[in-house]
């Protein structure tokens, strides 16, 4: 089964924590184990699985992506969001994830992010549960 989730995101740069989201799909398809891949179907977003417990770690994680690719540079693309098409490149646009006993299998400090590089917007999130 595929579902879509909207991630509707606040600001130019931001990492939204989506485990809930993507734990509360798995818990309403009654699925007990499988796999759960996640799609960005956006070349300016990603996702990606990183610590949860102290949220310095995004702003942290997003002041460095930043700093290595900085918004403005002498980037050739002509919608002036290369920056953006880069950290989603280095990111990935995917993460496979492993059900058991109807639970994501996560590390204890681990959580889900939705990664936007070109915001504020509305995204897709494509979800497959098998």
């Amino acid at each position: 089964m595929v579902y879509e989730l909207t991630i509707n995101t606040n600001s130019k740069t931001e990492m939204v924590d989506i485990t809930n989201k993507i734990q509360g799909l798995i818990l309403d398809s009654g699925m007990e184990g499988g796999i759960c891949t996640l799609f960005v179907p956006h070349t300016t977003a990603a996702v990606t699985i990183n610590e949860n417990a102290d949220l310095t770690v995004q702003k942290d994680i997003l002041k460095e992506l930043n700093k290595v690719i900085p918004f403005e540079d002498d980037y050739q693309h002509l919608e002036g969001n290369s920056a953006a098409h880069i950290k989603s490149t280095l990111v990935g646009c995917s993460q496979q994830l492993i059900i058991e006993k109807g639970e994501l299998v996560l590390g204890t400090w681990q959580g889900i992010y939705f990664c936007e590089f070109d915001g504020p917007r509305s995204r897709k999130l494509k979800v497959k549960l098998a």
